[in-house]
C-alpha cells in the first residue's frame, strides 16, 4: 500500500490506530481484549514505520538523505527512553494502567499533524524531470528476495535485532539478578543511558557515514560494520564484569556503538532497491528482524537462563552481533570491488579514447 496509495493519509492512521490501541490498552479487562489493543499497537506502528521513511527519501535527495533519516531515528532512542523513565515512574506512583494511556494521549493529538503538507512525488528526489515511476507488481516485490546488496543489509540487521531485543528485555532484570541492582534503579540506568547513547550514538553515526559515504560508495556500509564488531566486545565485557559499575559501563558503550548505525542501516535498505519499491523494501525488513529477530532471541535468552545462569544465557548475544558485522563487511567488501571494478573500467575506456 505504502508504494501505491496516499502516503501521508497512511502515516495518519497508522499513529492514529497505534496511539488509540495504546490507550485502549490501560483499560483492558482480561487477556482477550489485552491481546487485541495490542494487535493494534503493532498495526499502527507497522504503517507509520514502514511508509515514514519512503515519504523522507523522496523529500531528500541522496546526499542528504542519510542525514534526514538519521534525525528521524533519533526518535526510537529518545522514545524509549521515555517509556522507561515516564513510564516507570507513573508505574511506581500509580499503576501500570496510567501509562499506557499517558503514553498514548498525545499520539491522538499528533496524528493529523502532517495531513496540511503536500507529499512529494514518488522518486521526485532520484529521478529525471519527465521520468515517471511504475506500481509496482507482486513480481517486483518478489525479486527484492534475490536482491543480495538488499538481503545482505536485512539478515545483518536480523542478527543485530536479534541481540538488540534480547539486550533490551533482559538488560534491567540482568542487573538487578546479577548486580543486585533495584528495578527502579536498573529502568532508571536504561533510560539514562538510551537517551545519551542513543542520541549521541545515532546522529554521530549518522553524519560520519554521511561523509564517509560521500568519500567511498561503501561507507554506509562500513559504519554498519564498525558499529556492530565495536559493540560486539563491549557487550561481551559488560556480561562478564564482576561489578555493577564496570557492567553498566561496558553497557552504556556498547548501547552507543551499536546505534552508530541506526541511520546508516535505514538509509541502504532504501537504497538497494528500486525507488518504486522502498516502501515494501522497508516492510519486508521490518517483518523480517522482527519475525526471525527480537520475537524469538527474548524466549531462547530466558530458556538458556532455566538451563544455567542469566549470566551465561547472555553471551549468546555478543555472538549475534559477531554475526551481523561479517554480513555486513560481506556488503562492504563487495560494494568496495564493485567501485574498483567501475574505475578500472573507466580508465580502460578513457585509454581507449
Amino acid at each position: 500500500m505504502g508504494d501505491r496509495l496516499s502516503r501521508k493519509w497512511l502515516i495518519a492512521t497508522g499513529i492514529f490506530v497505534w496511539s488509540l490501541g495504546t490507550v485502549l490498552t490501560g483499560f483492558a479487562g482480561g487477556f482477550t481484549t489485552l491481546l487485541c489493543y495490542r494487535v493494534m499497537v503493532g498495526f499502527g506502528e507497522a504503517s507509520y514505520a514502514t511508509i515514514s521513511p519512503s515519504l523522507i527519501s523522496d523529500t531528500f535527495g541522496p546526499l542528504k538523505r542519510n542525514n534526514a533519516l538519521t534525525i528521524f531515528y533519533v526518535a526510537v532512542p529518545v522514545g524509549s527512553a521515555l517509556g522507561y523513565i515516564v513510564g516507570g515512574e507513573i508505574a511506581a506512583h500509580s499503576d501500570w494502567r496510567h501509562a499506557f494511556i499517558w503514553a498514548g494521549l498525545p499520539g491522538l493529538a499528533l496524528a493529523l499533524i502532517l495531513l496540511p503538507f503536500r507529499e512529494p512525488r514518488r522518486g521526485q528526489s532520484d529521478l529525471k524531470a519527465g521520468e515517471t515511476l511504475s506500481k509496482p507488481t507482486f513480481s517486483d516485490f518478489l525479486k527484492l528476495f534475490r536482491t543480495l546488496d538488499y538481503m545482505l543489509v536485512i539478515w545483518g540487521y536480523v542478527a543485530n535485532t536479534f541481540a538488540v531485543g534480547a539486550f533490551a528485555f533482559w538488560g534491567p532484570t540482568f542487573l538487578e539478578k546479577v548486580h543486585h541492582l533495584s528495578n527502579a534503579d536498573a529502568n532508571r540506568f536504561f533510560g539514562s543511558a538510551l537517551v545519551v547513547a542513543g542520541l549521541t550514538g545515532t546522529l554521530l553515526g549518522g553524519f560520519v557515514a554521511t561523509a564517509w559515504q560521500r568519500r567511498h560508495p561503501a561507507g554506509y556500509a562500513r559504519m554498519l560494520t564498525g558499529s556492530v564488531l565495536l559493540a560486539a566486545p563491549l557487550a561481551l565485557g559488560a556480561f562478564l564484569a564482576s561489578s555493577a559499575g564496570m557492567a553498566m559501563s561496558f553497557l552504556a558503550v556498547a548501547m552507543f556503538a551499536l546505534f552508530l548505525s541506526a541511520g546508516p542501516v535505514n538509509t541502504l535498505i532504501l537504497e538497494t532497491v528500486p525507488v518504486n519499491l522502498r516502501a515494501s523494501a522497508m516492510a519486508l525488513s521490518i517483518f523480517m528482524i522482527h519475525l526471525f529477530g527480537d520475537i524469538w532471541s527474548p524466549e531462547i535468552v530466558g530458556r538458556l537462563a532455566d538451563y544455567s545462569t542469566l549470566q551465561k544465557a547472555v553471551l549468546i548475544l555478543p555472538a549475534s552481533l559477531v554475526v551481523s558485522g561479517l554480513l555486513w563487511l560481506s556488503l562492504a567488501l563487495k560494494t568496495a570491488r564493485a567501485h574498483r571494478n567501475n574505475l578500472s573500467a573507466q580508465i580502460v575506456t578513457n585509454e581507449k579514447s
